[in-house]
């Protein structure tokens, strides 16, 4: 029996350092195969940003894209606008709230129910703003603006103005400045 104990204490006191050691060495192989928490990463430069006409919801003349995500679904979104100097979107307010990056140009901004170009505050590039749910609002872009939104989808406009909706067909064109160039 004492020699039973003595081989057994000899075997744990050599095998139980190359146990230790084995275990600190080598990582597990559970912790080498961590799977990310959420969906996979997006990464999109300039360059692969596809641009197309904006959804029938803005007046025609604007160039959007889908950076991330779906605006038509729950879930966050981010996109992109490109607006010819002067265009409007007349006044409007969403479900949800707004974010607004200005990335180039100047967008103008103004808020309440009625188009109101005297008293919209000028956004130059690298501004912010954010529009709360249920806020009516508008905006105008000075020069060749791009501007960048996100948010929590579903994204939905709804303009004040019934009128000012071209998706209904019965949308008249925003009002220019003509009026005010008149003398």
């Amino acid at each position: 029996m004492r020699k039973f104990l003595a081989i057994l204490v000899l075997t744990i006191m050599v095998l139980l350092p190359a146990v230790l050691l084995a275990q600190t060495a080598a990582p597990k192989k559970a912790a080498t195969k961590a799977k990310p928490a959420g969906s996979a990463p997006i990464v999109v430069t300039p360059d692969k940003i596809q641009w197309g006409p904006a959804p029938p919801i803005f007046q025609p003349g604007a160039q959007f894209a889908v950076l991330a995500g779906d605006p038509g679904k729950p879930g966050p979104f981010i996109v992109r606008l490109k607006l010819p100097d002067g265009y409007r979107i007349m006044p409007h307010w969403h479900p949800t709230a707004e974010n607004v990056t200005v990335l180039s140009g100047e967008f103008h901004v103004g808020m309440g129910d009625k188009f109101d170009e005297s008293s919209m505050l000028t956004l130059p590039a690298k501004s912010a703003a954010v529009v709360p749910a249920n806020h009516n609002h508008y905006a105008m872009a000075k020069g060749e603006t791009e501007v960048q939104v996100h948010g929590t989808g579903p994204f939905k406009l709804t303009y004040v103005n019934a009128a000012d909706d071209p998706s209904k067909g019965q949308a008249s064109a925003a009002p220019k400045k003509a009026a005010a160039k008149k003398k």
